[in-house]
């Protein structure tokens, strides 16, 4: 299941971006937000998780196709 590893490394990657980018960007957001804290840890965590899930489940359906073929007709059509 590489790929799906690898489908989680680039997720995991990009979500990190984004929170660094969310957190940055938070004085700029303030004024647009009613009733919730420009980093309120419940918000964060609520988009990481289903960012991640998404992203799991996304890379789950392509590895485990592949994992169903077998390596020598893949083999053979290359």
């Amino acid at each position: 299941m590489a790929a799906q590893r690898q489908g989680m490394a680039m997720a995991v990657a990009g979500i990190g971006i984004g929170l660094a980018g969310a957190f940055a960007l938070t004085r700029m957001m303030e004024s647009l937000l009613y009733q919730v804290k420009p980093t309120d840890p419940q918000t964060f965590a609520a988009v990481v998780t289903v960012l991640a899930l998404t992203a799991l489940i996304a890379s789950w359906g392509p590895a485990f196709k592949a994992a169903l073929v077998d390596p020598t007709i893949a083999l053979r059509c290359e």
